[in-house]
């Protein structure tokens, strides 16, 4: 019997997820050869997908030059309105809808987390991953895709809030307020756990871009 073949990702899917992994940041200049020969693709599909990039605004031009857009400040605001909205609605339905199983996974993932405290890079893709899974435990396909958009767009910012100074430790009790609520089926708790979650992350955020406005 033959091994499955590995999954092989697109082009739009590469380039994609090293936006969001940051190893190309809002500014930086989008070259198709240089795409071509970093994920070993020919320069059709990787034009294709960064056409299809720039239509979803995740590129922008820069005269002759596509560059990893980047979002100013009423288009955050506007993006952390929406999210606050769509991740407290998924939490809500997590607690109706997850899974005995999904709940381990969630409280599991708190727990392991805490090592990661002092490393935001690892800690914001820690980060991600149980939004992710809180977004799956809703069981609404359709809230999940909206999601998805939403965390692309998130890919836009060239850092993460878990790098302020004490953010992780309330980051992931947070965390745990959130699985508390979906572990005891309250669905209301739940919604306004990820809500207060959310708005500290803008507001540090918001403090943090006020840094370095004040730097520049």
């Amino acid at each position: 019997m033959k091994e499955p073949k590995p999954i092989q990702k697109d082009a739009y899917s590469l380039i994609l997820d090293a936006i969001d992994l940051g190893l190309y940041k809002p500014g930086d200049r989008l070259v198709e050869s240089e795409l071509a020969d970093r994920f070993g693709v020919s320069r059709t599909p990787v034009r294709e997908a960064l056409q299809r990039l720039e239509t979803q605004s995740m590129l922008s031009r820069d005269g002759r030059s596509l560059i990893v857009a980047s979002l100013d400040h009423n288009q955050l605001a506007e993006l952390y309105v929406v999210r606050t909205e769509l991740e407290g609605l998924a939490a809500r339905l997590a607690a109706r809808h997850a899974t005995e199983e999904e709940t381990r996974v969630l409280r599991s993932m708190v727990e392991e987390d805490r090592k990661l405290i002092g490393d935001p890079s690892a800690l914001a893709r820690a980060n991600r991953r149980f939004h992710k899974q809180v977004h799956l435990a809703s069981h609404n396909r359709y809230l999940v895709q909206q999601l998805d958009l939403v965390h692309r767009s998130m890919a836009l910012l060239a850092s993460t809030s878990l790098a302020a100074e004490g953010r992780g430790e309330t980051a992931l009790a947070e965390h745990e307020a959130i699985v508390r609520a979906i572990e005891l089926g309250d669905g209301d708790a739940a919604y306004q756990a990820l809500k207060d979650h959310i708005s500290k992350a803008f507001e540090t955020r918001l403090k943090l871009d006020a840094g370095r406005r004040h730097l520049g």
